[in-house]
């Protein structure tokens, strides 16, 4: 769990999640009591003295959970918008022999996160490589050996995945409000970012392509 000054959200996101595993939050420099209030909360917390940015926080959540010898990684955002009841749907699809999962969001906020999912769709059948809620085994990361190198905005694993034809499931689902305002950046820089990760994406991932099932929620 990725998290930058979610004091308002973090201790419900946490005691909702912590019955499904071992809750990370990786507290990205944030200056509100986000850290304090995550392991009160029973949340394993590592803390950026800076903020390093959202992909800099996954790497270290991804670190920590395989120093603690996890055998699925899941990432779900602190604000509030993705349910954690959805985790047991993402569990569910592991056991069922995926090796990751995508989440497919039920609406997105720029034209630049339409852009990169139509990129990913037509070239690795990737719905929605932005989503922030996905599930690994930790195999899938050893085998790349980190989650981000480029400022991928999450998207390196699982692009890396589809790549080297590892079976990638995608679930959808309903996104709910936010509480409070995106961390990831106002219109024109959130697109600009977002885009340049896609032309990165182009060169930084070298593999064979190929085509993933996507499963809806029933």
């Amino acid at each position: 769990i990725p998290a930058l000054n979610e004091s308002a959200t973090i201790v419900d996101i946490v005691e909702a999640v912590v019955g499904y595993g071992i809750p990370i939050v990786v507290d990205d420099g944030s200056t509100d009591d986000t850290a304090e209030l995550a392991q009160q909360s029973g949340a394993v917390v590592v803390v950026h003295d800076i903020n390093r940015g959202y992909d800099a926080a996954l790497n270290s959540g991804f670190e920590k959970a395989a120093e603690l010898g996890t055998q699925i990684i899941i990432t779900v955002d602190a604000d509030g918008q993705h349910d954690p009841s959805l985790i047991q749907k993402f569990i569910d699809a592991i056991d069922f022999g995926a090796d990751v999962i995508v989440g497919i969001r039920s609406h997105r906020q720029r034209f630049a996160e339409h852009l990169f999912a139509w990129y990913t769709d037509f070239r690795f059948g990737l719905k929605d490589p932005l989503c922030g809620m996905k599930a690994y085994q930790t195999t899938v990361y050893k085998a790349l050996g980190h989650f981000d190198s480029y400022g991928s905005i999450g998207t390196e694993l699982a692009i890396f995945a589809a790549k080297n034809g590892y079976r990638v499931m995608q679930i959808e689902f309903d996104m709910r409000e936010r509480n409070g305002q995106s961390r990831f950046g106002q219109l024109i820089s959130g697109n600009y970012k977002i885009i340049q990760a896609m032309v990165l994406s182009f060169w930084c991932v070298k593999s064979n392509q190929k085509k993933v099932p996507s499963i809806p929620i029933v």
